[in-house]
């Protein structure tokens, strides 16, 4: 796995949709599932309806689990494709949360906490030490496709802001223990990473 497919932090769904992109540029079927959502969700906000964020969702998961199927090597925008997945999950669940109950927004910000810890494990467990973070944790968490079908069932079931913030909290703690364990068993001989900015993998 390329550092930039890891960097995506797919879950079952992405992976399978994959098959469906490989006509087309990664970049390019993620802008398309990304961009109407974010000037969705800014013209409607909270009084977005549960009809229309079902929509959303299934859109970004769908064209956004697609775009894992595509040849990120003759993409001349990959470096796009992370970044474009990680504003099109925090907008759905910033709308979401907004649009489940008044106090939402607060709840959504607790969850991207927690994930904004996990993608920056992502990144630097592999440049510094050239390792990633276990399967299992990947499974557990559900990558992005996964909490977003999560959420609105929460959303649907009227189970927000509390479902959120139990989400928030269980994930946090996942997250934080299991990388303070990774790190505290690190050997200190083992060499670090070689990294290369301009590929974005390591070496």
């Amino acid at each position: 796995m390329s550092a930039l497919d890891l960097y995506r932090d797919d879950g079952p769904l992405a992976r399978a949709f994959a098959p469906l992109g490989r006509a087309a540029p990664p970049s390019v079927l993620v802008a398309v599932a990304v961009v109407p959502v974010l000037v969705l969700a800014a013209a409607t906000g909270a009084d977005g309806s549960r009809g229309l964020l079902a929509a959303a969702v299934a859109w970004v998961v769908l064209l956004g689990g697609a775009s894992r199927g595509g040849a990120l090597e003759r993409d001349r925008f990959r470096w796009a494709v992370p970044p474009l997945l990680r504003a099109g999950e925090y907008t759905l669940i910033l709308w979401m949360s907004a649009a489940g109950c008044a106090d939402g927004p607060g709840a959504g910000f607790a969850l991207l906490l927690a994930l904004a810890f996990r993608h920056y494990d992502l990144v630097y467990r592999l440049r510094y030490r050239g390792r990633t973070p276990p399967a299992w944790l990947g499974a557990v968490a559900g990558g992005w496709d996964g909490r977003l079908v999560a959420i609105w069932v929460l959303l649907a079931t009227d189970a927000l802001p509390a479902g959120l913030y139990a989400l928030a909290a269980a994930l946090g703690v996942l997250f934080a223990a299991e990388s303070a364990a990774s790190w505290r068993s690190f050997d200190a001989g083992d060499r670090p990473a070689l990294y290369d900015e301009g590929e974005g993998e390591a070496e």
